[in-house]
């Protein structure tokens, strides 16, 4: 089944006003030392808007002070399924150079937006598409490709090829920026392999898919019954008998961790917290876009410290 386009991003272009984005920047780019920098001569910086403050990070640190970044949700306590932009900035996406899409389903309002918007000639990054994941014979594609840490990887060298095209005489620094990044990527990449070493085959419970990627690669089982965690991401309420079978994995302490998604919480999800919490199982809390005073990098590695030590436990 293909992603209910009434249950993600796609929900802010319901209505001509709300074709237009919030304004936001990513975090300080925290790309190397200062000879790795692009040079200030170029005349002026590169616009580029993404659709979640995640890649407007990534981007950031790929391309410094040489980029001026638009993201449309800049704020972790908004769900990104429901959210609803306002007109201020329709103009930033028109003058766009490069622009920074989830695909998959989940910020299709971003392509609607450009067309509407005339802008045909900005490089558009689709992050699911340069994932090159499809979706499982009979099942829905992850669309949440930035918790795939060699999908991040490749993101990162699409950003630098597509500014480098922007700003040819700064090309060769944003390749060394995204070099330095992915080297930063493979020290995540090795905690989910200590996870993996330490924890492989633990069964862990979810209220959504979206930290799937970071489960999958750090050896664990995910236990949650699908019909469960489809119904919460897609806003639907879960039948009472499977409700029952989750809150059971906790009662019957069946699995070691949940890992809630707080950016998309209801009574049913709260239920499986307060659940795991009697039963004494840790939670680990996630976000689908960056916490306020975090970068990419240190968000993952938050994520995996958090995960690791609920699975001490």
């Amino acid at each position: 089944m293909p992603p209910n386009p009434s249950r993600r991003l796609a929900l802010i272009a319901g209505s001509p006003l709300a074709l237009a984005l919030l304004a936001g920047c990513g975090s300080p780019s925290g790309s190397g030392s200062d000879k790795n920098a692009p040079s200030p001569a170029s005349a002026s910086t590169i616009p580029v808007v993404t659709s979640t403050n995640v890649y407007g990070d990534i981007t950031k640190q790929i391309g410094g002070d040489r980029v001026e970044v638009t993201s449309v949700i800049s704020d972790p306590s908004q769900d990104p399924h429901s959210y609803e932009a306002n007109t201020q900035n329709q103009l930033a996406l028109s003058k766009a150079k490069v622009v920074v899409e989830n695909g998959g389903g989940y910020d299709d309002f971003i392509d609607r937006m450009l067309k509407g918007g005339g802008n045909t000639s900005a490089e558009v990054i689709n992050a699911v598409k340069v994932s090159g994941r499809t979706a499982p014979q009979g099942g829905e594609l992850n669309e949440h490709v930035w918790y795939d840490f060699p999908t991040v990887a490749k993101i990162a060298d699409s950003i630098a090829a597509a500014l480098g095209k922007a700003d040819p005489a700064n090309a060769a620094a944003f390749t060394k920026n995204a070099e330095t990044f992915k080297a930063k990527v493979k020290s995540l990449e090795a905690k989910e392999a200590q996870i993996k070493k330490d924890h492989g085959g633990d069964a862990v419970a979810i209220t959504e898919p979206v930290p799937l990627y970071v489960i999958e690669a750090s050896g664990l089982v995910n236990k949650t019954p699908k019909e469960f965690s489809e119904a919460i991401e897609e806003g639907d309420d879960v039948s009472p008998k499977v409700l029952q079978e989750t809150l059971a994995l906790f009662t019957g302490k069946q699995v070691k961790v949940l890992v809630y998604n707080e950016q998309t919480s209801g009574p049913q999800t709260e239920k499986a917290e307060q659940a795991s919490k009697t039963a004494g199982i840790p939670v680990v809390t996630v976000t689908e876009t960056l916490p306020k005073g975090k970068d990419y990098l240190g968000w993952m590695t938050s994520n995996l410290d958090a995960l690791a030590s609920a699975l001490n436990k």
